[in-house]
């Protein structure tokens, strides 16, 4: 393997894996993005793509590769249906289990090195006060019992000498989708509120520091196992949707009640409702800076980007059914 081969990619075209390979790129670093239409990618100079199907990886599409960065899972919000969770939890757990084993099927010269694997801070559950550092046990219920499902798949690789880190990522702020994208709308039109007590911990994360945190999960050998991907400053929900309704210039009056999202979400509403008061422990003792500590700040710098730019070409690819994990 080279170093200077490429990142292979799952989720390369989603929210935060599409400002991945930006950044990547700036960096003149190649990658490889997994998708189920590899001809919809746009590919050039230093970015390729291969198919998968969001299920089995092929040891041939990770030969050579430097590192792999696996991204890609079902959304978790829509339908609280057994069919749909099912789906949920086999395209992180199955997806992992099926890269782990290409990554063992390569020759070692041909093998990525270290494996940065998508996680959530669900892996916690509903711990109220508590201050959570990545040496806390995972809560109880159905996403911590897939958060921690899905990192022990992950950690198999290390049987194959591969070093590897989970990141636990909290609601990523980014204009394109995800919590923004569907909150800062129904602000903007007057609708937005706190959601269940809004006494929640509520851990959130800019994007660009999602992006250079996992930019330095492949690089520092010194990093591996689970890493929070979490701004060093959590907030409750309440201060969350006071931040974005004073951005915004919009009044924040209609709370959504949590058995309202109970009922509509049924196991996921936790990833609103429970409380994680969730500290970047790692990340901040390999002295990484995050550039977007402070919620306002945050979430002013991607709404003002949004309003500059007009979102023109900015939004990630939802034609690629693979979506990118995490909250």
């Amino acid at each position: 393997m080279s170093a200077q081969g490429p990142v292979w990619i799952s989720g390369g075209t989603g929210l935060v894996g599409s400002r991945l390979v930006r950044a990547l790129r700036a960096r003149e670093r190649p990658v490889r993005i997994a998708s189920r239409r590899p001809d919809r990618v746009r590919t050039g100079p230093g970015v390729s793509a291969v198919g998968w199907d969001g299920l089995r990886v092929e040891p041939a599409a990770l030969a050579g590769a430097a590192a792999a960065v696996h991204l890609a899972g079902e959304p978790l919000f829509g339908l609280p249906s057994a069919e749909r969770l099912a789906r949920v939890r086999r395209s992180r757990i199955e997806s992992t289990q099926s890269l782990v084993g290409a990554l063992a099927a390569l020759d070692p010269a041909e093998r990525p090195r270290v494996l940065v694997c998508a996680s959530a801070v669900g892996y916690y559950g509903d711990r109220g006060e508590e201050l959570l550092d990545e040496s806390s046990p995972p809560g109880n219920g159905f996403l911590p019992e897939l958060c921690r499902d899905w990192e022990e798949a992950a950690a198999r690789a290390g049987e194959s000498d591969v070093r590897v880190v989970s990141v636990r990522i909290g609601v990523v702020l980014a204009r394109e989708g995800g919590a923004l994208g569907m909150l800062a709308p129904l602000f903007r039109l007057g609708l937005g509120g706190s959601v269940g007590g809004g006494r929640q911990w509520f851990p959130w994360v800019h994007a660009d520091d999602l992006v250079a945190l996992i930019g330095r999960a492949l690089d520092d050998d010194a990093l591996a196992g689970p890493v929070n991907g979490v701004s060093p400053r959590p907030v409750r929900n309440a201060e969350f949707t006071s931040a974005l309704a004073a951005v915004l210039r919009r009044p924040a009056l209609l709370p959504v009640p949590g058995f309202v999202l109970r009922l509509a979400l049924g196991d996921v509403a936790g990833e609103l409702l429970d409380s994680r008061r969730v500290n970047p422990a790692r990340a901040l003792a390999a002295d990484f800076s995050f550039a977007h500590p402070d919620v306002s700040e945050a979430l002013a710098t991607e709404l003002r980007r949004g309003r500059n730019r007009g979102d023109a070409g900015g939004r990630p690819d939802r034609r690629d059914a693979g979506r990118e994990s995490g909250s």
